[in-house]
């Protein structure tokens, strides 16, 4: 199998850029061209105007339309993608995609719009109860993906 195009999950997260890094440096191995790809999901607004948990009120007034939540969150994804673009692809072809929705999903049709030979991403490393209502992006994308997923764990540095 020769890997010519390496799809490469990437947030905002340390997670993300460690594995970021990985996927980059089996890149310039082998000389493939990288899909970068940033999931922007739905911001999700309380109906409530107290939260629960924190007891913060919400202003209701305090909105934003459509259009600009929408430019906003392309601008970020954009820098995002801009940025590790440069840090770490000197000399690579290098596509952006920028999906909305489902984190997995979105990376299993991006990996398919892109053709890509190989999947790479963080993992945060979640277990018990956060797996549980949080979910495992990593693990859904490795049951529906129909090519390899590497997915880098991130061990955090101890003193």
């Amino acid at each position: 199998m020769k890997i010519r195009k390496i799809l490469i999950g990437i947030d905002e997260s340390e997670f993300s850029r460690h594995a970021a890094a990985y996927g980059f440096d089996i890149a310039h191995t082998y000389g493939a061209e990288v899909g970068l790809v940033h999931i922007v999901e739905p911001i999700v607004m309380p109906v409530d105007t107290q939260d629960g948990l924190l007891g913060t009120p919400f202003d209701p007034n305090l909105s934003l339309p459509d259009v600009e939540l929408a430019t906003i969150q392309a601008e970020r994804s954009a820098a995002l993608l801009n940025h590790a673009s440069k840090e770490w692809g000197e000399g690579l072809e290098i596509v952006h995609f920028t999906e909305y929705g489902s984190t997995a999903e979105g990376i299993i049709e991006c990996s398919q719009e892109f053709n890509a030979d190989l999947i790479v991403l963080g993992t945060h490393r979640r277990t018990g109860i956060d797996k549980f209502f949080l979910g495992n992006v990593a693990e859904q994308v490795i049951n529906k993906s129909l090519i390899p997923v590497m997915v880098i764990p991130y061990i955090e540095a101890k003193d």
